[in-house]
């Protein structure tokens, strides 16, 4: 839509979009009069709307409060112990080792979120986002990692001031090079953590990549080869490789017969003789100048013709999301490292890099992951 052709529609089923400034300032002086929001909150045409927009600011303002229920909820181990049956008040909370009346807190705000389920006897059963939560891989390792992103975000000025100290750079030290995977300890987290997570990356994927006419296919950063084993589940006969730091790579558990090769792909060749490389949550992890490095390295190990797979959480382009724009954007904000990127971003820098047949196929769950792919030319 352009400036010399707006539509004036205020009272759309999601608001009213202006496009031309001089509306705009007006929208902005309406939506933010008190007088404007109380009228509109009473009147029969525009309470359901007020209703709406309403609740949807108060879960903005809740929602610290809301993931910290959804903590307590997997460090109290809800899940497991509503898996059988459902439980009275009194026994949720001996077993948790909770006051009754702090139990019950916590219940009823679980039910109110749908974790949990109220019955008409008053026991609490799961509800249908905490009985599917343990069906969702790494889910619950990823909430108890949490509380190292909610301090970084508790002074969110310092997070997006340049220079701010943030507690996630201290945790990920692997992202500055091979330097920071040698503490075997700290390779073991990242790779427990990553490998976790990854399943349902791979799922996604692999629903959405075709490995018709594939051979051989090299995973560079893949860990401990959660991707890998995903590949040879829907095609066996492939030659796989795994490429990542040694201390990642020393965890690996692949598929029998995968060759294993060391080495960092800042520094070192990428070996030679795949048809199609695979970068799978790798990008985000790191600056367009190490991604443009990587990506020539990647571009010169393929043979004419051979593909390369991109797949990791990503921005929405024109129309941010909520799990690319808002979750991932600020974890890797609060990385330091790294960036969370467009696929039509992706998609550039992949063709500065001399890669052509570009494509970025929908995903069924873009929460999970976003694929671009592309070609060498032949």
């Amino acid at each position: 839509m352009s400036d010399s052709a707006p539509a004036f529609r205020p009272w759309r089923r999601f608001g009213f979009l202006p496009e031309r400034d001089s509306f705009y300032r007006w929208w902005v002086r309406l939506a933010g009069s008190p007088r404007f929001q109380s009228r509109a909150s009473a009147s029969r045409l525009t309470r359901g709307l007020a209703r709406s927009d309403g609740e949807r600011l108060f879960d903005l303002v809740a929602g610290f409060v809301h993931s910290q229920v959804l903590a307590a909820f997997v460090r109290f181990d809800l899940a497991d112990m509503l898996a059988h049956a459902p439980l009275p008040v009194w026994k949720i909370a001996v077993r948790s080792g909770l006051d009754v009346d702090k139990a019950e807190v916590l219940c009823r705000a679980a039910a109110a979120l749908g974790l949990l389920r109220r019955h008409r006897d008053g026991r609490y059963g799961l509800g249908r986002l905490g009985a599917a939560l343990p069906g969702v891989p790494g889910l619950a390792q990823m909430i108890r990692h949490h509380e190292v992103l909610y301090r970084d975000l508790a002074d969110p000025e310092a997070v997006f001031r340049a220079g701010a100290e943030t507690e996630l750079a201290n945790f990920w030290p692997y992202v500055f090079g091979a330097q920071g995977a040698r503490d075997p300890e700290t390779a073991a987290t990242y790779s427990r953590l990553m490998s976790d997570t990854q399943g349902l990356v791979a799922e996604e994927t692999l629903r959405t990549v075709s490995l018709d006419g594939v051979r051989r296919l090299m995973d560079v950063g893949g860990g401990t080869g959660a991707f890998l084993r995903a590949v040879h589940g829907v095609a066996p006969g492939l030659d796989l490789t795994l490429f990542d730091l040694p201390a990642v790579v020393a965890k690996a558990e692949v598929p029998e017969g995968t060759a294993i090769v060391p080495g960092s792909f800042r520094d070192d060749v990428l070996p030679e003789g795949h048809d199609a490389i695979s970068l799978v949550r790798v990008l985000y992890d790191h600056s367009d100048a190490t991604v443009t490095a990587l990506l020539a390295r990647v571009f010169a190990a393929l043979p004419p013709g051979g593909q390369l797979i991109v797949s990791e959480p990503m921005l929405g382009d024109d129309r941010p999301n909520r799990a690319g724009d808002v979750y991932f954007a600020l974890y890797t904000l609060a990385m330091q490292t790294g960036q969370t990127r467009s696929p039509s971003r992706i998609a550039a820098l992949l063709k500065a890099a001399g890669f052509e047949d570009i494509a970025i196929p929908r995903t069924h769950r873009p929460f999970v992951t976003s694929v671009v792919t592309a070609r060498k030319p032949s």
